[in-house]
């Protein structure tokens, strides 16, 4: 049978209703002849709402923090008893979601007592809501006639030890994955996992990261070298801008691993770059789905797209950068000056996503954040500094930019009443992005979008739900 494993986000299982219709699809799968591994978020918010109870409790706050583990309590046996109506496995569930919250009531009173949130504790309590999601959603399974068995994800996601954000062991979790979810499926059992969650080799609990419930996805479609990978969330796929900003936004249709990372890497919310790093190592096709519209076809990431005859895949932005201006006449031409820079990036551990230099200026942009008045301060030891807030990064992507005569020209007079501030292509070839404003950067895609998307190409994009929209309005 294929193999498929299914990744459910938060909201695809944020109450009762959403976990009924997230076990009719994976039903469907099933009655498809598909053989799938489930991995499913903490329902929607709770991860928040963990965090936020941590830091009450590393402040001191006690009673705030376990008021807050007290109404996740109650959401989480709420949500079981509504989906579990057999007398006897409801309350073992009960039983169970009850003793895990003491657990975690247990580690916020240490908190509280002794005042310091390490990156191990927050990736401990953050871990509850996963686990607990999972054994829910595996119980809800099974009341609906799905072959569901719990399997906790730290006994397969093995990381290193750098919490809240811990580098998987490839190998290792291949061969975990084939020794304990390979016999559960030959006997016909739907495994359910918890992502984000794993563990280090000493057994202590860890974090992906950002992203991390899909990055678990596709680890796990990676080491079992699974047929597909289904990322379900809530919308309908990759569009062609947010749909929020311009509303006539088109569906993607098929798009190539290396454009859905560049979109993801630079704003898109449907992925994180790093999650589909072990589908790309295996080929392993990628497809993202929305649970609320499972008829929907999605988007289907590949290893190489069929050619598109519209210049752009998709739009995407990054908000709340900032830049910032190194200035060293007496730099220039200097041996090492440039490494001298980002070695001052590398130790306030700040990403930089794009850099423009001349002889004697290096101008680069950053998540703005309260890092910047140190990086400015050690930038300063070597040149004059300035830096500046509230931007935004407009990224255009698409296959061959690069080679396409006169197209820098058409995105500019696009936007030719909008104030750029600094342009990268680089080495990409499937990637332009440009600098502005964040005020405008609404107004910019729209232009954009405007300006690209008159006349899709109909094999990449959906078309017809843009005309059936027209003929509704």
């Amino acid at each position: 049978m294929s193999l498929v494993v299914m990744k459910f986000g938060g909201t695809s299982v944020e109450d009762p209703a959403a976990i009924c219709r997230t076990a009719a699809i994976v039903a469907g799968r099933v009655a498809a002849g598909k053989n799938p591994v489930v991995v499913v978020s903490a329902m929607a918010k709770v991860t928040d709402q963990l965090l936020r109870a941590a830091g009450a409790a590393s402040l001191g706050d006690r009673t705030g923090a376990l008021a807050i583990s007290s109404r996740l309590r109650s959401r989480h046996r709420d949500t079981a008893c509504d989906l579990i109506k057999d007398a006897k496995s409801s309350a073992a569930l009960i039983t169970w979601i009850d003793q895990k919250f003491d657990q975690l009531d247990e580690v916020l009173r240490g908190l509280a007592a002794i005042l310091e949130l390490t990156p191990r504790i927050s990736d401990l309590i953050v871990s509850y809501g996963e686990r607990i999601s999972s054994r829910i959603i595996a119980a809800a399974f099974c009341e609906r006639g799905i072959h569901a068995v719990h399997v906790d994800a730290r006994e397969i996601v093995i990381t290193d030890s750098q919490f809240q954000k811990a580098i998987p062991q490839d190998s290792i979790i291949e061969k975990l994955a084939n020794e304990k979810l390979r016999p559960l499926m030959a006997e016909g059992k739907v495994p359910v996992l918890g992502g984000f969650i794993g563990s280090n080799e000493a057994g202590i609990t860890t974090t992906l990261g950002r992203g991390g419930s899909d990055f678990t996805g596709a680890l796990i479609g990676g080491a079992l070298a699974a047929d597909a990978i289904e990322i379900w969330t809530d919308v309908d796929g990759i569009m062609t801008s947010d749909p929020r900003v311009c509303p006539d936004a088109l569906r993607v249709k098929v798009i190539s691993f290396e454009e859905a990372a560049e979109l993801a890497y630079f704003g898109a919310k449907v992925l994180h770059p790093a999650t589909i790093l072990p589908a790309v190592k295996k080929n392993i096709p990628v497809l993202v789905l929305n649970s609320r519209n499972p008829g929907n076809d999605g988007t289907r990431i590949t290893s190489l797209a069929p050619h598109c005859s519209s210049p752009f895949k998709s739009i995407a932005v990054k908000k709340k950068l900032s830049i910032i201006d190194v200035v060293a006449s007496r730099m220039l031409m200097t041996h090492g000056y440039l490494k001298a820079i980002f070695d001052i990036f590398d130790k306030h551990q700040c990403p930089v996503d794009m850099v423009s230099t001349s002889e004697v200026s290096v101008s680069l942009t950053v998540d703005s954040n309260d890092k910047l008045p140190a990086i400015a301060a050690d930038l300063s030891k070597l040149a004059d500094v300035k830096y500046e807030g509230k931007k935004a990064l407009i990224c255009m992507v698409g296959e061959d930019i690069r080679g396409q005569n006169g197209m820098a020209a058409q995105v500019f007079a696009a936007i030719r009443h909008i104030n750029v501030r600094m342009i990268s292509q680089g080495a990409s070839e499937i990637n332009m992005s440009f600098m502005i404003e964040e005020d405008d950067a609404d107004e910019a895609v729209r232009s954009l979008h405007a300006a690209f998307f008159q006349n899709p190409d109909p094999t990449i994009f959906d078309v017809e739900a843009r005309k059936a929209a027209a003929v509704r309005s």
